[in-house]
């Protein structure tokens, strides 16, 4: 009887220092399961490359967050104001939402540019339609022949809007209204004279100068509008 109790006794023993032995092992293993448990589960070959691509994903979402969107890193953040936005419309605002505003403010400043210098150039020069149409630029659209000419202006400009709402994040399940946020804003893929610098700082500098004409052109716009209303007579 003492000698089966002496054998069980170095048996345990025997084991008790196997399993002290195995102890680190156990220790590393359960440290590098815990950090990575679908590894663990699936052995050390994939465990290791799961790790490794852990390990990327950590740096691509560290990359992901240095470059966040932020609005007022947006073009269009000049001097001497800086960041403008007293009326509050980009506060608690989605990314999507901001670049549609920024892509409603592009259209529009550009289409001010356009009426600013339609102004002077239409009230100076106006061949078309036999010269007949001399007019202060507000009213000119309502003359006789452009009556019937405005709707053709009206479907080509609405043709080109349809091709703008692909720049739209869905609105089933998502948000209405706003764009995608791999779309530049303004960017229509149209530069035939390859105006647009390769630079991302020299494109930043274009897009500042854009903007700001843009805003400017449509104060002018405005007020040559609201000038013409009031005294009824062309300003050139």
């Amino acid at each position: 009887m003492r000698t089966v109790a002496l054998a069980l006794s170095c048996l345990a023993w025997s084991s008790f220092g196997r399993e002290q032995k195995k102890a680190p092992a156990k220790a590393f293993r359960s440290m590098l399961f815990a950090q990575n448990p679908s590894g663990a589960r699936l052995g050390s070959g994939v465990g290791a490359a799961s790790g490794q691509g852990n390990g990327i994903g950590q740096k691509r979402a560290a990359r992901t967050a240095m470059q966040a969107f932020d609005v007022k890193e947006l073009p269009g953040v000049t001097g001497p104001l800086g960041f403008f936005d007293t009326v509050g419309f980009t506060t608690d605002k989605s990314e999507g939402k901001i670049r549609f505003y920024r892509e409603v403010e592009l259209k529009h400043g550009r289409l001010g540019m356009l009426a600013a210098l339609g102004f002077l150039i239409g009230e100076n020069f106006h061949p078309l339609f036999g010269g007949d149409i001399d007019a202060p630029a507000y009213l000119a659209f309502q003359q006789t022949p452009l009556q019937t000419f405005w709707p053709a202006v009206v479907t080509v400009i609405a043709i080109l809007e349809v091709f703008s709402v692909f720049s739209f994040n869905s609105p089933a399940g998502g948000e209405p209204w706003s764009v995608r946020s791999d779309h530049v804003p303004g960017d229509l893929g149209f530069d035939p004279l390859n105006l647009k610098p390769t630079d991302p700082e020299e494109l930043k500098t274009m897009q500042n100068k854009e903007l700001n004409n843009g805003r400017l052109a449509m104060l002018a716009a405005a007020g040559m509008i609201a000038q013409e209303f009031a005294s009824g007579q062309k300003l050139f």
